[in-house]
């Protein structure tokens, strides 16, 4: 089985503050041999920073404010993110873009937010990670703007259905698909869209801790979602297009590999088996 890129996991959250170095110890043990750590505020994406600097060649960064915390942004913030999405193991900025689905910043601080990080992304041309949810014209409206300015973007943890999808396929985006696809209950109608992505613009993440698969089994106590986890979701997303998870996992690595320039970031180093995250 060809290595897997997790590009979306959230390994500053504090469920892996006791386990980290076991985490990522499973998740190379099934081959997942690289993830991308989700920076979803200043804090978080200066932790994803240190990790990154601590697992070079294994994990890597991105460097944003998610739609939850735009109301935290201000202006300030923007050279501490600039430096933070410039240092080694940074590939991305982001988490960024608008969830109006529990509105936990206004709209206006949302899209404030989202069009300043829209404009760093330009400025360094680094690749875009994007959330949106619930969101979807306003997103598309402030994202055109922008579009032909930007390298590469991702529509991350893709839950939507096919007008979302095609939209974002005619604007150039790459799809990221989670474990949502594995749940019955809500993500049954992506075992038909995922088969519209090209394999050139599709990837996968477990967005860890969260969306842990529903068809998991056994089913960890925790119920906490991990990279190890990623080979089930491969397997779900292999069977919906009618392919093997081998050509799959070759395919999305290769496309992961180009999106985030992986092939120009630091070689991976052994680390002590005794750091912690």
């Amino acid at each position: 089985m060809p290595a897997l890129v997790d590009i979306g996991a959230n390994l500053t959250h504090e469920s892996f503050e006791p386990d980290l170095e076991a985490v990522i110890a499973r998740a190379g043990d099934v081959g997942v041999t690289r993830m991308i750590v989700t920076g979803s505020d200043v804090a978080h994406s200066t932790a994803a920073a240190r990790l990154a600097a601590r697992h070079a060649g294994v994990l890597y960064a991105t460097a944003g404010i998610h739609p939850h915390h735009a109301g935290e942004f201000t202006q300030a913030d923007l050279p501490r993110l600039r430096a933070l999405a410039t240092t080694p193991g940074a590939v991305a900025i982001g988490e960024c873009g608008l969830d109006h689905y529990r509105n936990y910043a206004s709209p206006a601080a949302q899209e404030r937010a989202f069009a300043a990080q829209l404009e760093l992304a330009v400025e360094l041309q680094l690749p875009l990670f994007l959330h949106q949810r619930d969101a979807h014209d306003q997103f598309m409206g402030i994202l055109k703007n922008f579009r032909d300015q930007l390298g590469h973007a991702v529509a991350h943890c893709f839950t939507a259905g096919q007008r979302e999808l095609w939209a974002y396929l005619d604007l150039d985006l790459h799809i990221g698909i989670t474990g949502w696809i594995c749940d019955e209950r809500r993500g049954s109608h992506l075992e038909t869209l995922v088969r519209d992505i090209p394999e050139d613009r599709l990837m996968l993440e477990t967005d860890a801790p969260y969306l842990l698969p529903r068809d998991l089994r056994p089913r960890p106590k925790s119920r906490r979602n991990e990279p190890a986890y990623l080979p089930h979701i491969l397997a779900k997303v292999a069977a919906c297009r009618e392919t093997t998870p081998q050509a799959l996992a070759a395919s999305t690595t290769a496309t992961a590999e180009r999106f985030f320039n992986l092939h120009a970031a630091p070689a991976a180093t052994a680390h002590p088996a005794s750091a912690r995250g």
